[in-house]
């Protein structure tokens, strides 16, 4: 609030500016002409209103209660199916706008599998947010850019190719696991470092990104990679003529030091800052969320257990069996109640003997716990 007082003082200044005007005698005769002929610079327009915003603004200040803490059983419960499960698992459940987070495993890092799309299509949304990418634009996919495992796209190819939007490649690959839609949006944005550094801008730690799904996989088995591989069963029957004790060394290597290893913990500290359009724009963040609640892949993972009333947003993931092992049994995603309370959830099921529904058993368990106990606040 300004005082009179400064504003009488204002009213002086203003008056003797007036009065040393006054006493400055403007230019006579040839000088006022001259003075007049010479050509005045343009001045820089100052009423640029409204500024633009940038795509990536600073994150905002977070008014988090420090003091909350999570709910006593749903730590005894986390635990306690971590504890009990025949395998690598790791848990962790954040409630997304609290400063907590309960987990099992929550530091280790897990192979992601498909769960690592998530960060694809994150930084090509950024790319799209930035101005250099605009998610209208199209591809064309060839045999050359085929991957391999699961890719319906390449049931799309016709005489060798096939032209269609980012757009509808960002669905492909986040609702149906597409691994070819995945490798161009990936080709798209630049490459591996391209969202290696988006995470890294994004202060996203413990989370890797690995070369790519061709190469990932053929080295997970044992495998150079060869684009003939991404035909029929090629990649099955070059992986079946391996010595087995190749295919098991290739496999303890990956799991020893997954080169697209995650913490579940920093999973859902990415899925919290999504939901708080802290990754994205909001229009982007927007946009992701309403196609991973779109996904038909894992509904009797977490999502099983999410109960009526409930929405569940999520990406899976799943790695190769060498029996009597699974590898990279995964589900991410973000659970909101009725009132509007979300949690963002991560179990990662790093290596197994116990059959499927054991592990969507598991996963289950995690969305019940969670909707209990968020009815118990």
């Amino acid at each position: 609030m300004t005082s009179n007082n400064n504003r009488g003082g204002s009213a002086r200044f203003v008056l003797l500016i007036a009065a040393l005007s006054a006493c400055v005698s403007a230019p006579q005769g040839r000088q006022a002409e001259a003075a007049a002929a010479v050509p005045q610079k343009p001045q820089p327009k100052t009423n640029t209103w409204p500024i633009k915003p940038v795509a990536n603004p600073p994150e905002p200040y977070q008014d988090i209660d420090q003091n909350e803490a999570p709910p006593p059983a749903l730590v005894d419960v986390v635990r306690n199916l971590g504890q009990s499960f025949n395998g690598k698992v790791g848990i962790a459940v954040r409630r997304i706008g609290a400063d907590w987070t309960v987990a099992w495993n929550g530091n280790a890092l897990f192979p992601q599998q498909s769960v690592s799309k998530l960060w694809v299509a994150m930084t090509f949304l950024d790319a799209v947010d930035r101005g250099k990418l605009r998610i209208t634009d199209t591809a064309t996919i060839t045999r050359n850019d085929l991957t391999l495992f699961h890719q319906p796209s390449a049931m799309m190819l016709k005489d060798g190719m096939w032209t269609t939007s980012y757009s509808d490649l960002l669905h492909r690959a986040m609702t149906q696991s597409d691994n070819t839609a995945n490798d161009t949006l990936l080709r798209a944005v630049g490459g591996p470092e391209a969202v290696r550094g988006y995470l890294a801008r994004k202060t996203i730690r413990d989370i890797r990104f690995g070369p790519g799904e061709r190469l990932l996989q053929s080295a997970t088995a044992g495998l150079d990679w060869r684009q003939d591989y991404s035909v029929g069963r090629n990649f099955y029957a070059a992986r079946a003529k391996l010595p087995m004790a190749a295919r098991v060394k290739a496999l303890d290597r990956y799991l020893a030091n997954p080169p697209d290893g995650a913490a579940p913990s920093s999973i859902v500290q990415a899925l919290a800052r999504l939901k708080q359009n802290r990754m994205l724009s909001p229009a982007s963040s927007r946009l992701l969320m309403s196609i991973m609640s779109e996904a038909k892949t894992g509904p009797r993972r977490i999502k099983g257990g999410v109960p009526p009333g409930w929405t569940y947003l999520h990406k899976t993931g799943t790695g190769q069996d060498l029996p009597p092992r699974s590898t990279g049994y995964n589900d991410i995603g973000i659970m909101t109640a009725p009132d509007g309370t979300s949690y963002a959830v991560a179990v990662m099921i790093g290596s197994t003997t116990r059959p499927i529904p054991e592990r969507m058993e598991l996963m289950q368990a995690v969305s019940r716990a969670v909707a209990a106990n968020h009815e118990k606040r």
